[in-house]
């Protein structure tokens, strides 16, 4: 089930520490439209999204998304800037995650401006961006280039959390359960 790599790939994603994550699945695996549909009615309640955002012969890259973070993260200025840069929107972030699926589709390169949709710090995709290489101080989700002690407290946060939801579900809790929701899902919810 689509459920259980949802829970051993995003995690954090899950429980509300982090924007975003991408991992892939083997095609013919699952009926790939079908079970992103129905996880979206449980992940949208919660205040999440999951969407294809690179499909080939073999593979489909998903996204696991936070609305709410993403536009906090999209609205950063460093953020803004590298998005900027690069041709994106940065007034509307339904329309980034668009232009980013189509620079999947097309690019030669891997548009390393992704960082910014799963929340890694700006400034660490910017001098990734601008050499891989020159000034990495560790490696985890992101290579990180600045505040490494932040960065390594978040990977370890990342990792525990990973290790608590795999164990959760093992003992049968379901992806339903697992959803921390958020503020966003909250205020919906009671609006209605």
């Amino acid at each position: 089930m689509l459920s259980i790599e949802v829970i051993e790939h995003c995690a954090p994603t899950l429980a509300g520490i982090k924007t975003g994550n991408i991992f892939t699945v083997k095609n013919g695996e699952y009926e790939i439209t079908k079970e992103i549909r129905k996880l979206n009615r449980i992940l949208v309640k919660k205040g999440l999204r999951m969407i294809p955002i690179r499909k080939n012969s073999r593979h489909t890259l998903i996204y696991l998304y936070r609305p709410g973070r993403l536009r906090l993260d999209l609205k950063l200025p460093e953020a803004v800037e590298i998005l900027s840069e690069k041709g994106y929107n940065t007034d509307n972030p339904k329309r980034a995650l668009v232009q980013l699926v189509g620079h999947l589709a097309v690019d030669e390169e891997f548009p390393h401006e992704i960082g910014l949709f799963l929340g890694y710090p700006p400034s660490d995709v910017k001098c990734f961006m601008e050499s891989p290489c020159n000034g990495v101080k560790c490696t985890g989700c992101w290579k990180v280039y600045s505040n490494q002690d932040d960065a390594q407290k978040t990977f370890e946060r990342f990792q525990r959390c990973t290790e608590v939801y795999c164990r959760s579900a093992k003992k049968g809790r379901t992806l339903e359960s697992l959803i921390v929701a958020s503020d966003d899902s909250k205020q919906r919810r009671y609006a209605s």
